[in-house]
């Protein structure tokens, strides 16, 4: 078995080397060798409870990881949560679809010659220019974008 102190000057600059993202919001990471891992399991299990990853390398590659129970249902449960957001964003946008106004919109888009999918074109994107106008003179100069609208009108 290892010196206890040397394990923990390795450990040390190891953790100083490895970077992870999980550093970033103030999880803390160490790396030990398959070995000293073996040898000394119960402390790296008591580390990764506490919230500590434990990286485990063989010949200087990672090859393992020790987290925390919570750490990884957090991680295995962040696919679903993403997966619900998408889910609730595209149910809300059916819902606007559905509306009495859009159903004759898209009636109306549908039976539109070229020359009239024209013109609503070049309209919408006149509106679109005249609100990202108003609203670059709004923040410029402080005042609301509905008062900078109407002094152009």
């Amino acid at each position: 078995m290892k010196n206890h102190d040397a394990a923990e000057k390795v450990s040390t600059h190891q953790t100083q080397v490895n970077v992870s993202r999980h550093e970033n919001r103030g999880a803390t990471k160490v790396s030990y060798t398959a070995t000293e891992a073996k040898n000394e399991f119960g402390r790296l299990l008591e580390q990764a409870i506490h919230g500590t990853t434990v990286l485990i390398t063989k010949h200087d590659a990672p090859r393992a990881v020790l987290i925390s129970i919570d750490h990884f249902q957090t991680l295995q449960e962040a696919p679903q949560a993403k997966l619900n957001t998408l889910t609730e964003q595209f149910d809300t946008l059916l819902e606007r679809m559905q509306s009495p106004k859009a159903r004759r919109g898209m009636a109306a888009a549908f039976r539109a010659n070229n020359k009239q999918l024209g013109k609503a074109a070049v309209a919408a994107a006149r509106k679109r220019a005249v609100a990202s106008r108003s609203n670059a003179a709004g923040r410029k100069s402080g005042k609301s974008v509905v008062s900078t609208v109407r002094k152009r009108a």
